[in-house]
């Protein structure tokens, strides 16, 4: 259970973001593109609401998803090495964006050091992400995978003060394979199983709305993948 301080930091975090930034807000809707690759960098985007997913996209044309994002996440970190966005940030649902310019940002913290903890968290936040990420691709099986992404969507929700047993999935089948590096087969296989075991369900069949009784089972799922098989008695 996510305890209701990381709500209110969140709620925190956009509050100071806002009274200390008036950033420029826009609604989005699914489909409508953030920031696109090879745009020139100049802001930086807070999430207020909804959410997001950022997009790569290979030479020889395959795109692939690389992150997902939710309220009082950040976009564009991206672009402030080489001055060009790397990636494209698409919204999955209605939300709003916050939009702010890099160098005022940059201006604002050097005379609010609460500021520039935020901008700092937000940073470390996302390099975390990536990692964890990364960590489940390499080292999970398949089911797991699909288990660790449900328990990283759900807590996600938790942690903005939204409920989680009972999810709406932004993605399609296909979408959660490219991002979990598996086939659109392989994740409905995966999915097909955690419903076996009861450790979800789904409204409908075919539909994105996906029931979970208790996240927790989610995690233990995922440990029950990674155990060793006990060798047979001859």
């Amino acid at each position: 259970m996510i305890e209701s301080t990381a709500i209110e930091k969140t709620a925190d975090k956009l509050k100071l973001l806002g009274e200390q930034l008036h950033p420029q807000r826009r609604m989005v809707h699914a489909g409508d593109a953030i920031y696109q690759a090879g745009e020139s960098f100049g802001n930086l985007y807070i999430l207020n609401s909804g959410f997001f997913k950022l997009v790569n996209l290979a030479a020889d044309g395959r795109e692939q998803v690389v992150g997902l994002k939710f309220r009082g996440d950040w976009l564009g970190f991206d672009g402030i090495a080489s001055g060009h966005y790397v990636c494209d940030a698409v919204a999955m649902d209605t939300g709003e964006v916050w939009s702010v310019s890099y160098d005022a940002l940059l201006a604002a913290c050097m005379t609010s050091t609460s500021l520039l903890r935020v901008l700092h968290a937000a940073m470390s936040r996302e390099i975390a992400n990536d990692r964890d990420s990364l960590m489940s691709v390499c080292t999970l099986p398949a089911d797991a995978r699909v288990a660790e992404f449900l328990r990283y969507w759900a807590e996600s929700l938790a942690e903005r003060g939204m409920r989680t047993d009972q999810i709406t999935l932004r993605m399609t089948r296909a979408e959660i394979g490219n991002y979990l590096g598996m086939t659109l087969e392989s994740v409905s296989r995966a999915l097909s199983r955690l419903a076996r075991d009861n450790v979800i369900g789904f409204a409908e069949k075919g539909r994105r709305d996906v029931h979970i009784p208790d996240v927790g089972a989610l995690s233990a799922f995922v440990q029950r993948c990674l155990a060793p098989v006990p060798a047979l008695l001859h």
